[in-house]
């Protein structure tokens, strides 16, 4: 019988992850069970128990490692509003908004995550916090930075959120573009054309 090192395990691990991440994105956590989310990843159920204890223990899993990258891609981009500029310009996208399974993790499941276990509930707060951080890190260095970062953030969101719940695709237009013009008042820089290598 043939046994896989760790850097095979690893992968397998990583493959459920990303795949399972996008169609929780996509179709909601009771979107798939186990049995279609391990398809998605060309496996079978027993490599998933050979990582993960339940379905629970891998959503949490993904909000923690999603929000964590998402906070890291964040802080990494040039220090200054000019980056909050561009990134509020690429997350309140037409691009962004149709897309929800290749972006954030919050517009798409911040409804979810509110009746998640415990765990999965800690792990978001944990991410939204350094992510909260990492913004507010771009904003000028005054006592109100983690307050605006706050509102910034929220602001994204729901704007996504809405943007993406109404049929009227003119009204959605109009949701993003106040987003961006009220986020630009925040970060109190002009906003740029969005650019594809500003993380979501």
């Amino acid at each position: 019988m043939a046994r896989y090192g760790p850097e095979h395990k690893a992968a397998t691990r990583r493959r459920i992850i990303e795949t399972s991440g996008r169609r929780f994105k996509s179709d909601g956590f009771d979107g798939a069970g186990i049995a279609a989310l391990v398809g998605d990843a060309g496996l079978t159920n027993g490599a998933f128990y050979g990582h993960f204890d339940s379905k629970d223990h891998l959503i949490a899993t993904i909000v923690s490692e999603q929000l964590e990258a998402q906070a890291d891609l964040v802080a990494d981009l040039p220090v200054g509003p000019g980056s909050m500029a561009a990134y509020v310009e690429a997350y309140l996208s037409p691009a962004h908004r149709d897309d929800p399974a290749e972006g954030c993790p919050s517009a798409a499941l911040l409804d979810e995550i509110v009746r998640q276990p415990e765990a999965t509930r800690h792990a978001y707060t944990q991410g939204a916090a350094r992510l909260v951080d990492a913004i507010a890190h771009h904003l000028d260095d005054d006592d109100e930075a983690r307050q605006r970062a706050i509102g910034l953030y929220t602001l994204l969101v729901s704007s996504l959120q809405l943007a993406r719940a109404v049929t009227d695709p003119d009204l959605s237009d109009e949701v993003l573009a106040a987003g961006r013009a009220n986020a630009a008042r925040i970060v109190g820089h002009p906003l740029t054309p969005a650019s594809d290598t500003v993380p979501l």
